[in-house]
């Protein structure tokens, strides 16, 4: 249907003269969607998908003006050109000043005016990034349209997807009695009216009507088209919301902005007489839209947004819900706020339904971008507090908990899930915090020779000092950095204190070997190699003494890659282990393509090793593939003596765990291996 109507529709708002020129620019070979009133003119513009707006200021010079300033702002957001039709040439300088691209001086005649919007579709194109980005948005623009094609005499109708999801209709055509009867009888009448009139004329016409399916009003903006000898219409919904310029709209998606659906939202919760809840928020986030601006472009994914906008409109429209309000609040995120009598269990399938929707592929040309999205439903408890911030606060810890969740793709809170959420989000808050204010320590756990009992080296672990819930070890503390995108700069903190301290140990434990953990995200940085060198050698720590832990799960989206760059580390003098060995998904395959030194037993496969067969069976198998390559083994979470005489049998290497000691800072470290010096291997013996 998008590619059938070849081009995107022209918005024109004319106060005097609107059938006649829609009339020409239709000759001209533009589809047309008319106004004659001012009225929502910001989101009927952008809700039109239209990429030219023509203002008609003939006889009409200051509402024309005003009309300008009004879209000035989504007209240059979107990319789109602003032609104005002057009987005064005097007045243009006022027009510039408002955002206008184009200008036409009347009188005039029809070539002249198909010049005009050939140059203007020709700006929209470069603005656009060149004729690919521009056919790219406008194709995805026209898949969401909503639009019918009807040839005289058919008994079906051809619509859009966008129509069709509007009307609940499966497939891409209806009957033309489906058609009407979306109409009450007055409005059918007048629909056969308006296309008897444009048969008759040629002349492009419109008719209204409410819909009797969900009592929304729709405009059925009519042309006809020679080439194609049908009737074809693009259809204007007009929401419900309060009409509402300037500041009050967001200019890419003419939805209501933040500060007015947290007005409305107030008036809803202030109401005394409505019925709780008196006001239900879903909150929707787009997952990873920066991927979708990247790939394609910032154009096209500002037509995405549009193009979600559209389909939330149209399945709170579809639902009959009158007393709602959508807003886009944040890039990618948008909220839709229902009034009574919305329950919890209709906020639930609602949430559901625009989850359906939204991940429903976009067309781009000849690409399909598909988009993934989460939902937060918040609403106030009757004994709860009754303001707008509170409902809020609800809905983004819900949206919070539904995206870094795995327990669906929508999420309502109850007390203690939102009360987890809330202080995982301060967690994540504090943790921007934590490194100016010195509260990530490092601890330092031994790492043991099983057949000599002497110390050979250690491992460094964070730990967070925080101010009001104690110390938290390096789970909670890189889990939260992974929530808040933040683990890079936690992990780079962790490494250069880790260093710099054993840089700093004296001679009693110049011997020691260290080891440092290594992310995912660490590795995939442009030049993780020299900059992690150039760290440890400003760190003033020997690089034959330091050992690179990287965690097994960590490699698996670039094995390839990952390998070469443990390579470069090794040939700089340094050595590998792969950490928490047997919790990811490829471990053999780690083991044939990555250059290593250590193979680190998880605390998980070691811990029932004394009490179970098939445990101890695995343990075993893992220890004899590792020394049958060569590399040592290191088994973390030792805590008894029975475990570790089953690890000394099948042959493992080293351990760590609170059977010699917790993780501890350096000072402890040091005088548990004056107090025992056994512990501390001689500098002459080799260190493997």
């Amino acid at each position: 249907m998008g590619a059938a109507m070849a081009k995107l529709p022209v918005f024109l708002l004319s106060f005097r003269y609107r059938n006649d020129l829609a009339n020409m620019v239709e000759r001209a070979g533009w589809q047309v969607i008319a106004a004659r009133r001012s009225q929502g003119l910001e989101r009927r513009f952008i809700a039109s998908g239209a990429a030219i707006a023509i203002i008609d200021a003939r006889h009409a010079a200051d509402e024309a003006l005003a009309a300008c300033e009004t879209i000035g702002s989504a007209i240059s957001l979107s990319g789109s050109a602003l032609m104005v039709i002057l009987d005064n040439k005097d007045d243009l300088a006022r027009f510039h000043s408002a955002g206008v691209t184009h200008y036409l001086a009347a009188p005039f005649e029809e070539l002249e005016l198909k010049a005009v919007l050939d140059f203007a579709d020709r700006f929209v194109e470069r603005v656009a990034g060149g004729d690919r980005a521009a056919f790219e948005r406008a194709s995805l623009r026209l898949a969401e349209s909503e639009a019918w094609i009807w040839q005289p005499g058919a008994r079906l109708v051809t619509i859009s997807p966008a129509f069709a999801e509007r009307i609940g209709v499966d497939g891409d055509s209806v009957s033309l009695a489906t058609l009407f009867r979306l109409m009450d009888h007055s409005s059918r009448r007048l629909a056969r009216e308006a296309i008897d009139r444009l048969l008759a004329s040629g002349r492009p016409t419109a008719f209204a009507h409410r819909s009797v399916l969900h009592g929304d009003r729709l405009a059925h903006h009519i042309s006809f088209d020679e080439r194609r000898g049908a009737v074809v219409a693009w259809v204007e919904s007009t929401r419900y919301e309060p009409e509402a310029e300037g500041d009050d709209n967001d200019r890419l998606t003419g939805l209501s902005s933040p500060d007015l659906i947290r007005r409305w939202v107030g008036e809803r919760l202030a109401d005394e007489s409505a019925l709780d809840p008196r006001c239900s928020l879903l909150m929707l986030g787009i997952m990873r839209f920066g991927l979708v601006n990247a790939a394609f472009g910032r154009t096209t994914g500002d037509a995405v947004l549009q193009g979600v906008a559209r389909r939330i409109e149209r399945v709170i429209d579809r639902l009959g819900l009158g007393n709602a309000m959508i807003a886009r609040t944040a890039g990618s995120e948008f909220t839709i706020a229902l009034g009574p009598p919305v329950t919890a269990d209709s906020a639930d399938l609602i949430a559901n339904r625009l989850v359906e929707s939204v991940s429903w592929p976009f067309v781009s040309g000849e690409s399909l971008i598909p988009l993934s999205c989460r939902v937060g439903i918040a609403a106030i408890d009757a004994d709860g507090r009754r303001d707008a911030g509170t409902l809020f606060q609800r809905a983004a810890a819900a949206l919070a908990a539904a995206k870094h969740g795995d327990a669906g793709l929508v999420r309502a809170l109850d007390a203690d899930s939102e009360a987890e959420a809330h202080r995982r989000n301060q967690l994540e808050i504090d943790l921007r915090r934590a490194l100016d204010n010195d509260q990530i320590d490092i601890l330092f756990q031994p790492q043991v020779d099983i057949s000599t009992g002497l110390v050979m080296g250690v491992e460094a672990l964070a730990r967070w000092r925080h101010p009001l819930l104690g110390e938290l070890g390096a789970v909670p503390l890189f889990a939260t950095a992974a929530r808040s995108d933040f683990v890079v700069q936690l992990s780079t903190h962790v490494q250069q204190r880790a260093l710099k301290l054993a840089a700093e140990w004296p001679e009693s434990m110049s011997k020691l070997r260290v080891s440092v953990n290594v992310t995912a995200g660490d590795i995939a940085r442009p030049n993780f190699v020299d900059d992690f060198l150039d760290r440890v050698d400003e760190a003033g720590f020997p690089r034959d003494r330091l050992t690179v832990e990287v965690t097994e799960s960590g490699l698996i989206a670039d094995l390839a890659g990952a390998a070469g760059l443990l390579a470069q580390l090794r040939s700089a003098g340094l050595r590998v282990a792969i950490d928490d060995f047997g919790t990811g998904y490829s471990s053999l395959a780690y083991l044939k393509a990555l250059p290593l030194d250590y193979l680190k037993i998880d605390k998980t496969l070691a811990e029932d090793i004394t009490g179970s067969t098939r445990d101890r069976i695995v343990v075993r198998g893992v220890i004899d593939m590792a020394r049958s390559l060569g590399l040592s083994v290191i088994t973390e979470g030792v805590e008894t003596t029975a475990q570790l005489s089953l690890l000394a049998r099948e042959g493992c290497n080293y351990y760590q765990g609170y059977l010699c000691s917790p993780p501890v800072d350096s000072a402890t470290l040091e005088e548990m291996l004056r107090e025992n010096k056994k512990l501390m291997r001689p500098a002459e013996e080799p260190l493997m």
